[in-house]
């Protein structure tokens, strides 16, 4: 990866903020047992202005309820701290819960920022799910578009964008300062990786966007978007480094080949069961968290198709 620019700018980032205090985000992580998700809050605290990244809204499957207990937990912390939020960030179009950013957006502002490929992943769901002409795949129900290696401010803290498809298409990294948020490629070292067998997945991409992620500074903190306890774990746990996934993570440490990867992921992922709120999640997701448009009655609808995953 040598000639990979992109990765060296964020590498220098983060040795800028390991050299100097200053430069590091304070991180507040929300951990939702329901789906197993980490939202962050993330702000500058010279400057107060924060990031809402991977935020959930509560959804209820059995009788398709909305609620936004987990979501008002943030708009708790952010307004006791009173914080100034300029960025909902999404590392990618969750396929185990719902986003709540539209939510977070009209009680605290903010725009609405995915990576630039989220277009791949709505031309795919938008056909899957029938969604008409009137659904727009062009990423427009977002306020921004990511693309690799892009720089962002949060506050006076740097940030930069990196793409590490393989779980889905679209997948992003968002490090701010010495901080990255990872989203679904890995998990703690000892229950592994993200699947890689969702439409547009890739076990192969998945492989190298880690391997990516994994030539970042060895102290480069990592923040998940899931933890799951494996066996023998007791507490729930979301921050590991760099240099302790390469040590330790049970797929794909220092050593593996990528052939190694890509047949064990591809092994374990025939044997999973499909997320629990795939079919919801998915719909509002690459709509920017909006549910569809409501019908003549005044209701929103979740299709399912059959026999078509």
């Amino acid at each position: 990866m040598q000639n990979d620019q992109s990765l060296q700018s964020a590498s220098q980032q983060i040795a800028r903020a390991q050299d100097d205090k200053g430069l590091r985000p304070s991180i507040a992580g929300f951990f939702d047992e329901a789906t197993n998700t980490v939202s962050y809050v993330v702000h500058d605290p010279k400057t107060s202005e924060a990031a809402i990244i991977d935020s959930v809204l509560d959804f209820e499957a059995a009788s398709g309820r909305t609620s936004n207990g987990s979501a008002d937990r943030i708009v708790e912390y952010v307004t006791s701290n009173n914080l100034k939020v300029t960025w909902l960030i999404e590392t990618h179009a969750h396929a185990d819960h719902i986003s709540a950013a539209p939510y977070l957006q009209t009680k605290l502002g903010g725009k609405l920022a995915i990576g630039r490929e989220i277009i791949r992943v709505q031309e795919v769901f938008g056909k899957l799910f029938n969604a008409g002409t009137d659904f727009e795949r062009d990423g427009s129900q977002f306020d921004k578009l990511f693309d690799d290696g892009e720089t962002f401010k949060l506050g006076e803290l740097e940030g930069i964008a990196l793409h590490v498809p393989g779980h889905t298409p679209a997948d992003m990294a968002f490090i701010i300062g010495d901080a990255a948020f990872v989203g679904d490629t890995i998990f703690m070292p000892d229950f592994g990786t993200a699947r890689a067998d969702f439409p547009g997945g890739d076990a192969h991409q998945l492989f190298r966007s880690i391997r990516r992620l994994l030539s970042l500074p060895d102290e480069t903190r990592l923040f998940l978007c899931h933890d799951y306890k494996a066996p023998g774990r007791d507490e729930y746990a979301w921050e590991t480094t760099v240099k302790q996934q390469r040590e330790e993570n049970v797929h794909v440490k220092d050593g593996v080949t990528e052939d190694d990867f890509v047949t064990m992921r591809t092994t374990r992922d025939k044997g999973l069961d499909m997320p629990k709120l795939i079919m919801p999640s998915v719909q509002v997701n690459i709509r920017g968290g909006r549910l569809p448009e409501p019908e003549d009655n005044g209701v929103s609808y979740i299709k399912i198709p059959v026999n078509a995953v």
